[in-house]
């Protein structure tokens, strides 16, 4: 039996499960600004997936690219949901972006 493709579903699905997490802290402590951060680590992640021979290391790269770059698009949504009132908003955290 070949496990490769479990394998990285299963990767795939913890992933993006931590991403949801870092993006609602992310908000939270220091609003939509990082937005910048998570570009640049999306990027280098899917470009180094490019150049990494090991399935699981490329696909998990891959992976993780990919999250952060729609994690940018989760950012400023969760902005929104906050302001909803949906979650939190951090009392410490005067200035808003």
């Amino acid at each position: 039996m070949y496990f490769t493709g479990i394998i990285i579903a299963i990767v795939t699905f913890l992933t993006i499960g931590i991403w949801h997490p870092i993006v609602i802290k992310t908000e939270y402590h220091w609003g939509t600004w990082p937005w910048v951060i998570y570009l640049v680590v999306g990027l280098a992640c899917c470009g180094a997936a490019l150049f990494v021979e090991n399935v699981y290391l490329s696909s998990f790269l891959g992976v993780f690219g990919a999250s952060a770059l729609w994690g940018i698009g989760e950012l400023f949504e969760q902005k929104k949901r906050v302001e909803r009132g949906w979650f939190p908003k951090n009392p410490k955290r005067s200035k808003v972006s």
